[in-house]
């Protein structure tokens, strides 16, 4: 059965409207916070990629690590209130890589910084 674009988009219009009208003000507020995670943890690609650009090479500048960890925390705490195990497992492993790479960052800045004294 084909249905065309419009058919589609008049459907996800009217399940948004039915799922955001049955929504309480923290679920809201906890969408908007699930939703500013996201947005952040999908910057780090974008993050990336202007700078793998401007250095003609693939390049992930510690930025783009920062903006993984806070983004996947965020939406980890989203997920952890919305009891979504899918999005918990999906983030939760990641944080830790993470972490480890800023720590990896930190102690090369610290190396680098004491052999220049």
């Amino acid at each position: 059965m084909h249905h065309g674009l419009g058919y589609y988009l008049s459907h996800l219009t009217s399940e948004w409207g039915k799922y955001f009208t049955g929504m309480n003000t923290v679920d809201l507020i906890w969408l908007v916070i699930g939703l500013l995670g996201q947005s952040m943890f999908m910057m780090r690609f974008i993050v990336q990629w202007i700078h793998s650009e401007k250095h003609q090479k693939s390049v992930i500048p510690e930025s783009f690590w920062y903006l993984s960890l806070i983004g996947g925390l965020v939406v980890l705490a989203y997920g952890i209130h919305r009891v979504e195990p899918v999005i918990i497992l999906g983030q939760l492993p990641g944080t830790f890589v993470y972490v480890r790479n800023l720590m990896f960052i930190h102690r090369d800045k610290k190396k680098r910084a004491s052999i220049m004294e």
